[in-house]
């Protein structure tokens, strides 16, 4: 009932269509109930009459009976049609809503769950979803009204046979609510395993290169066969319960029919019921058990759209981890001071990764970052767009707490490029454009220019609308680097971050490259995460940083000179060329 009561909401904006399609569905059972009724009265009245009367009404009756169904023939259109846009609208703005939550999560979301996963959630839950939406109402309304209207009918034709066929009924009902309980737990097991299956696919075709490469195939089929076996396992006893519900209700139908027949062999025997009146109830009897058949079948629905509304809520309930503060005011005219004023930061249950941080860089300065693998350089760089919250202390643009801005307004002043360079399926120009998409012509082609890939738009037949392919796949390593510089040309921030941006290229790449992010870098702050020292030896200052925290700071000739761990990391490479 609390899932029920959290999904009425999203039929507001329906309340009209909603309503008419319950009207249409009245409609509908009422005229069903009557072609019953309606013989039961002609049987009692113009049947009886002489035949040429019979032949002069004849035509009325059937001009009545046209019309009747007519009117039913419009209300299943209106129930097929408009009853389902209303349940593909009610989707679509559930996974609307779904998305935007997704966008809404931090870093530390998406640490902690697989995309496999939220796909799921995102297209088979909510289809099921949408056809909950559509088919529950109308299908319990539908029902309810034929079972008690064709109670009341019954009971008018004979009551002691009704009250027996009324006690298989709840006996019946009684079977349904108990194997319901244990059908809703395989349901739900299904979405989870289910959503195991996207996710190992999910993760075998991202890496498929990585796959092949190392002759992977057998071992990503024994991971995918695990989850697809324990889908099987999963849809096994689930079936198992079905079997019991389908066949149980199927054997109470039965007994209804056997209830009906010696029931009313005894009372005709007993000359408290005609064989007429028998041939009649007989007539309501599919009339009573088919919205019975109905409820029984639309239960597997509800269990289903129940079992992914569950899952749909729990992404819906869970709050992102950063948000705006309630005052929070745009970010404006910002020169790059930028001040990590005592950082401490921790992964959710993680020992700390930075531990009381200083840092103050000027407006249009080079800071570089060096340190082992695992010393908190991305993390402290990932600080300063809000990707994480700070666990202590406070990281400042401009002398303004970052967590006192917009999200929007703080990373519209800031550019980054990361070694593993993200580029979407689409065009060249598209993924250029990603950061300023009204951006003209002009300005896509000096940020090319700038970046050096010029040339290659030029050779290519479709220039700037060449297809990448998924994730640049149609593009070498320095041909994806230059289109993520191009594309923070365009954006053109005061701020910018430089994430091993050359460590995945060739020697004559990472040339070109550098020259790129040389002009990038000028006239803006700079905060360059190094893993070759070679690339940060003009640095204005360069920092030393590990699990403990800054352990060295200064230009390169000084660190040198100091004979600490800079110059242990910079003899290193030199001794490895």
């Amino acid at each position: 009932m609390k899932l029920i009561r959290k999904f009425i909401p999203y039929y507001k904006p329906y309340i009209g269509v909603f309503l008419l399609d319950l009207f249409c569905a009245t409609l509908l059972s009422l005229i069903d109930l009557a072609f019953p009724q309606f013989l039961r009265v002609l049987r009692g009245t113009l049947f009886l009459k002489s035949s040429q009367e019979i032949l002069s009404k004849l035509g009325i009756v059937a001009a009545a009976l046209i019309l009747m169904y007519v009117v039913r023939m419009l209300c299943r259109w209106y129930i097929t049609y408009q009853g389902h846009m209303m349940g593909a609208k009610m989707e679509s703005q559930m996974r609307q809503d779904l998305f935007e939550r997704f966008e809404a999560f931090s870093f530390s979301y998406y640490d902690t769950h697989n995309t496999g996963e939220m796909m799921s959630k995102l297209v088979a839950d909510l289809f099921d979803i949408s056809e909950l939406a559509h088919h529950g109402p109308e299908n319990i309304f539908i029902s309810v009204i034929k079972l008690v209207g064709s109670l009341v009918l019954l009971l008018n034709i004979n009551v002691p046979m009704t009250l027996c066929l009324a006690f298989v009924g709840v006996c019946m009902a009684v079977f349904t609510i108990r194997q319901n309980r244990r059908m809703r737990a395989t349901f739900d097991d299904n979405r989870k395993k289910i959503a195991g299956i996207n996710s190992a696919l999910q993760d075998t075709l991202a890496g498929i290169r990585v796959v092949k490469s190392f002759a992977g195939e057998g071992i990503e089929k024994e991971k995918f066969d695990r989850s697809n076996l324990a889908f099987l396992d999963s849809k096994k006893a689930n079936y198992r319960q079905m079997s019991k519900f389908f066949s149980g209700n199927s054997l109470f139908e039965g007994l209804m029919y056997v209830t009906v027949l010696v029931a009313g062999g005894f009372l005709i025997a007993k000359c408290s019921l005609s064989v007429e009146d028998l041939a009649i109830y007989a007539l309501y009897i599919s009339i009573f058990i088919n919205p019975i058949n109905v409820l029984v079948e639309f239960t597997e629905q509800l269990q289903k759209g129940l079992a992914g509304f569950a899952r749909f809520n729990e992404v819906m309930e869970t709050m992102p981890e950063i948000t705006d503060s309630p005052g929070a005011r745009e970010l404006e005219s910002v020169t790059g001071v930028i001040d990590y004023e005592d950082v401490s930061f921790s992964y959710e249950n993680d020992e700390n990764v930075l531990r009381h941080i200083d840092l103050h860089i000027d407006a249009g300065r080079s800071v570089a970052i060096v340190g082992p693998s695992g010393g908190g350089k991305t993390t402290l760089c990932s600080l300063l767009p809000r990707f994480y919250d700070v666990s202590e202390g406070s990281v400042k643009v401009d002398g303004t707490d970052v967590r006192d801005v917009t999200q929007k307004s703080l990373r519209s002043y800031i550019g980054i490029v990361q070694q593993d360079v993200y580029l979407f399926n689409g065009t060249i120009r598209e993924n250029i454009a990603y950061g300023r998409p009204d951006a003209s012509e002009e300005d896509i082609i000096k940020a090319a220019e700038d970046a050096d890939l010029i040339d290659l738009i030029n050779e290519l037949p479709a220039g700037l609308d060449t297809q990448v392919g998924e994730r640049g796949a149609r593009l070498s390593g320095g041909q994806k680097q230059r289109i993520a510089i191009a594309r923070v040309f365009l954006k053109n921030p005061p701020i910018l971050i430089l994430d091993e941006a050359t460590s995945a290229l060739d020697n004559e790449s990472e040339r070109y490259i550098q020259d790129s992010l040389d002009r990038l870098a000028c006239g803006r702050t700079t905060v360059t995460i190094a893993h070759r020292l070679s690339t940060i030896l003009g640095a204005d200052e360069i920092i030393v940083l590990d699990s403990e925290g800054i352990k060295e700071r200064g230009t390169h000739k000084e660190l040198v000179k100091q004979g600490g761990l800079y110059e242990k990391y910079y003899r290193m490479q030199l001794s490895s060329i």
